[in-house]
């Protein structure tokens, strides 16, 4: 895990900027290779001017028909973090609070730390595909039935099964 940058240096860096490049792997994101990243941090006074690239391949499982496939990830991001004290707790916090499209932004403390790898790892989460499918021909799912049987029974529903018999039973014998 590389070092946090602490936000208070990068107003003393060069170009008020620092640029890291780093290989690194992630505990809960299943890659075949590991993550290529190179990320740049510029201090604009009130706000973090954060670049980044980042190559990977992932393992993903298609929704369709559960097998795992592999997804090639390129991203290319750019973010501005907005930099502003934030002092309540969730103490503080109104049960219910009015939200506006202001509010729907990354904010850090001016005093606090930037983790690269973090948002190298979220860039590349909201890159994922929403649907997974692992080819355009995938035809989901294959039930295949042996020949010498039926339709397989779930034996969750063989009392339902049973009632459905005695009471075609009874119609029968009432006819």
């Amino acid at each position: 895990m590389h070092d946090a940058i602490y936000i208070p240096h990068l107003l003393k860096a060069a170009e008020r900027t620092r640029s890291l490049l780093f290989e690194t792997t992630f505990d809960n994101l299943a890659t075949l290779t590991p993550v290529r990243a190179e990320v740049s941090v510029r201090h604009g006074t009130t706000f973090l001017d954060v670049r980044g690239t980042a190559k990977t391949i992932v393992t993903l499982v298609c929704d369709r028909c559960l097998q795992q496939y592999n997804h090639r990830v390129a991203i290319n991001a750019q973010e501005i973090i907005w930099l502003e004290d934030v002092a309540s707790t969730s103490q503080d916090l109104p049960l219910e609070q009015e939200i506006t499209p202001d509010d729907l932004v990354e904010s850090l403390s001016p005093s606090g730390y930037f983790e690269p790898e973090t948002w190298i790892y979220e860039q590349i989460c909201l890159s994922l595909p929403q649907r997974q499918i692992c080819n355009e021909q995938c035809s989901g799912l294959s039930v295949d039935e042996p020949a010498d049987r039926g339709p397989e029974i779930d034996e969750r529903w063989s009392a339902l099964e049973a009632l459905k018999q005695q009471l075609l039973a009874d119609d029968s014998s009432h006819n």
